[in-house]
């Protein structure tokens, strides 16, 4: 695959971003605000996005598509892109259309009716949430991403601790599924911390059984980081198509698995 320039450049920025993490730390102690200075900040609530490696570690070249192209494509796979770090969407790329599901939150318009019907019927069984970050800029994605590292640093992890760990929770610009406004993250009202105990709620309870009714799947399930390289993320659905969501869901396995078949 043929990145384009701005692409090379901005992935080459984050590839080497731990150095300069290193660096801007031993000459500011945090107080310049090299990473934040960046870009502004945007959508609150991060989502964790796979690294694209294969269980041994190794990137699959099975896995590795043109996933911009075929993103805007009238294919019928155009929802089974991969997007990750070892496949990353050039940063050229905007969704054909964007549709507003909410005040402050958009969607490739391709999934907004099957996301709204999603939350509707949820809401019809008596069950309360709501998409708490959807479709993000690549400023927005920077700024999380500089933050997280930030955080974690400030909690006492040395900057390259700080990456490494950050990386298995927030995407890294340019590789995440929410650049491609087909992935959300929705949460129980009642409940509305990222961690493992939103799994607990029955709002996420009925969506990891119903999601794939409407082609959506959980992104990174429980004890697969072997193969998405992402810790578990009961919050974070992905829109794959009706069709691939059912055989996704229903055998329990990863969208890197179903693609690699």
């Amino acid at each position: 695959m043929i990145y384009s320039r701005r692409t090379r450049f901005v992935l080459g920025l984050a590839g080497g971003f731990a150095a300069g993490v290193i660096f801007a730390f031993a000459v500011s102690e945090l107080n310049s605000g090299t990473y934040s200075s960046a870009v502004s900040s945007g959508n609150s609530g991060s989502s964790a996005e796979d690294s694209g490696q294969a269980a041994d570690g190794q990137s699959d070249a099975r896995l590795v598509t043109d996933n911009a192209a075929l993103l805007g494509s009238a294919s019928d796979d155009w929802c089974l892109a991969l997007i990750s770090e070892s496949n990353p969407l050039d940063t050229d790329y905007v969704p054909p259309s964007l549709t507003r599901i909410d005040d402050s939150h958009s969607v490739d318009s391709r999934i907004a009716e099957s996301l709204q019907q999603m939350l509707a019927d949820g809401r019809a069984k008596g069950l309360d949430m709501y998409v708490t970050s959807a479709y993000r800029t690549l400023s927005t994605q920077t700024a999380l991403f500089n933050n997280g590292v930030l955080t974690r640093m400030r909690a006492g992890m040395t900057p390259l601790e700080a990456y490494n760990n950050a990386k298995q929770s927030i995407a890294l610009p340019g590789t995440s599924e929410h650049a491609a406004g087909i992935a959300v993250d929705i949460i129980a009202s009642q409940y509305t911390e990222l961690d493992e105990r939103q799994a607990d709620t029955p709002e996420q309870q009925w969506l990891m059984a119903h999601c794939w009714e409407y082609g959506f799947i959980l992104r990174y399930p429980q004890d697969s980081i072997s193969v998405t390289g992402i810790t578990y993320e009961p919050w974070h659905y992905r829109y794959v198509g009706r069709n691939a969501a059912e055989e996704i869901t229903k055998r329990g396995i990863t969208l890197e698995e179903y693609l690699n078949e």
